[in-house]
C-alpha cells in the first residue's frame, strides 16, 4: 500500500512560531501539486484514500491545520481563524512548490477547508488553478455552527478507545453511511490517548474560542467578507454539496452558480455535512473535476 511522507513547515502567527504538520504521497518531482484540507475538528488522514487514488497523477498535499493533528497549538488560540491558516498554506506552498512564483496547485478543501481554499483563490496572483469546495460556502447556517461550535468545546475524555470511537460516530452520523472498519479509521484518526491512559480528540480546546465568542454583528460581517472572497474567485470551481447538509443550503448552494466563478454543483444523496471522499464514487467525482 502506498504510504505517505509525513513531513513540517515552520509557519508564522503574532503569537510565534508554530510547526504545521503535513502528508505528501506521490512523486516530488511532479509537478502537479493537489493540496487537500480537512474540516474543522479533522486532520490529513481523512484524504488517504483519495491521495493514494490521485498519487500516480499529483504530488497530493495534506496539512494538519495549526491546532489540530499532528501540528503545533497556537499559543493565542484567538488566532484559530482564516487568515493564519491562509497564511500558514502560503508558508507551507513555499517550501512544497519548486517554483513558488509561477506553480499552479489544485485545491480540495472539506469545510473549513474549502473556507481557507476561498480565502487563498480571492487574492490576486493566488497559485489556485482549480478549486473543489465541499459542502461549505459563504453563508454558514447559525443551527449548524451553534451545533458544531459545541461540539468542538466539549473537552471530553473516555475510558477507552470503544468509548470515544462512539462518541465520534453519533456526532458524525452526517457523514453518511460507512463500513465497521472505515468508523474505526475516522475515529483513530482523531483520538489520542492522553498521560492518563485516557482517550482523547486530538485538537486544541482554544479552537472554539472564536466561535464563542461571534456575535451577530460579526457573524454578518463575516458573511460579507466571504462572499467578497468568492465573487473574486476566478479559477473553476466545483461546489459538493451533501443533499442532507445543514451547513450549506440548497439556496446557498444554487446562488454559488450564479456568481463569482459560478460554480459547477455536484450534490451526493444521503450525506449530511460532509461527504468524506473515502468512497470510490465520491473520489470519482473530484478526479473527473481535476484531471477531466
Amino acid at each position: 500500500m502506498l504510504k505517505a511522507k509525513i513531513k513540517s513547515v515552520q509557519c508564522l502567527s503574532l503569537a510565534g512560531l508554530h510547526r504545521m504538520s503535513y502528508k505528501e504521497w506521490g512523486d516530488e518531482s511532479n509537478p502537479n501539486v493537489l493540496v487537500c484540507v480537512h474540516g474543522v475538528t479533522r486532520v490529513a488522514d481523512d484524504f488517504d484514500n483519495m491521495a493514494r487514488a490521485l498519487a500516480n497523477d499529483y504530488r497530493v498535499i495534506a496539512p494538519d491545520i495549526v491546532g489540530r493533528g499532528r501540528s503545533d497549538w497556537l499559543k493565542n488560540p484567538q488566532l484559530y481563524r482564516i487568515p493564519q491558516y491562509v497564511s500558514d498554506i502560503v508558508t507551507l506552498l513555499a517550501r512544497v512548490l519548486p517554483d513558488a512564483e509561477s506553480q499552479k496547485v489544485d485545491w480540495f478543501g472539506t469545510s473549513m477547508g474549502g473556507l481557507i481554499g476561498m480565502g487563498l483563490a480571492s487574492l490576486p496572483g493566488n497559485p489556485i488553478r482549480k478549486l473543489v469546495l465541499n459542502d461549505i460556502g459563504p453563508v454558514l447556517a447559525p443551527m449548524a455552527m451553534q451545533r458544531i461550535g459545541d461540539y468542538i468545546g466539549q473537552d471530553l475524555r473516555f475510558e477507552t478507545f470503544e468509548a470515544g470511537a462512539k462518541f465520534i460516530r453519533d456526532v458524525s452520523l452526517s457523514f453518511g453511511e460507512h463500513t465497521e472498519a472505515e468508523w474505526h479509521k475516522l475515529a483513530a484518526d482523531v483520538l489520542r490517548q492522553d498521560k492518563d491512559g485516557k482517550w482523547v480528540r486530538h485538537y486544541d480546546m482554544g479552537l472554539a474560542l472564536p466561535f464563542r465568542s461571534a456575535t451577530p454583528e460579526s457573524a454578518d460581517a463575516d458573511q460579507a467578507m466571504l462572499w467578497a472572497a468568492y465573487d473574486a474567485i476566478t479559477c473553476p470551481t466545483l461546489l459538493v454539496r451533501g443533499a442532507d447538509s445543514d451547513l450549506l443550503s440548497p439556496e446557498t448552494a444554487k446562488l454559488m452558480t450564479e456568481r463569482g466563478p459560478k460554480a459547477t454543483l455536484v450534490e451526493i444523496p444521503n450525506v449530511g455535512h460532509a461527504p468524506t471522499f473515502i468512497h470510490d464514487d465520491q473520489i470519482a467525482i473530484a478526479k473527473q473535476f481535476l484531471l477531466g
